[in-house]
């Protein structure tokens, strides 16, 4: 995304801010395509006969994000931050009634050895890990945010920075700290 984009996309996100509805309609051809990324990347670490499809995933997160109509949105990287915690909460929540229709089905916990806990890895569970960041959150909310925004939304550690008002060398730090601890509470279920 061009500098010009970026910032014709944070007037958009900021009109929408202000009440204009018809930013809205703009917005989702200028955030589809990376919505889609985001959304492939989560897909990406789900089985590979996951029965939600990244386009759906895109739909269902433009939608509650459409409807929060309290957020305020500073620029493009918090939006899409916002949507990435929107999508991490949309796939825990079907984990949830797909572990709970099957009673653990096919969930399958996350170990220290698969690729340092936070990896490219499929078939993860998404409850166990977001009992994990949750945990991270009461101890640590910035920390919990970094990993949600560089693991499951794939946005650089500058865009990350950028979101949290940090460093990047903070966000570094925070990443760091959090896979390890992420990787002891996952070891330790």
């Amino acid at each position: 995304m061009t500098a010009f984009e970026q910032q014709n996309l944070t007037n958009l996100l900021q009109a929408w801010s202000d009440g204009d509805r018809s930013a809205v309609e703009k917005l989702l051809p200028a955030v589809y395509a990376e919505l889609h990324r985001i959304a492939h990347h989560y897909m990406h670490l789900e089985r590979t006969d996951h029965v939600l499809q990244t386009t759906a995933l895109v739909n269902e997160a433009y939608i509650r994000l459409v409807d929060s109509r309290q957020q305020h949105w500073r620029n493009r990287a918090h939006f899409f931050a916002v949507s990435a915690q929107v999508m991490r909460q949309i796939l825990v929540d079907f984990a949830r009634s797909r572990g709970s229709q099957k009673r653990g089905g096919k969930l399958r916990q996350v170990s220290l050895h698969e690729a340092q806990c936070l990896s490219d890895e499929r078939d993860i569970d998404l409850v166990a890990l977001n009992k994990a960041m949750d945990a991270l959150a009461a101890f640590d909310e910035r920390k919990s945010r970094v990993v949600e925004m560089r693991f499951f939304g794939g946005l650089s550690t500058e865009e990350i920075a950028e979101v949290l008002k940090v460093s990047p060398n903070t966000v570094l730090s925070d990443w760091s700290f959090a896979k390890a601890w992420l990787c002891r509470e996952l070891r330790n279920k």
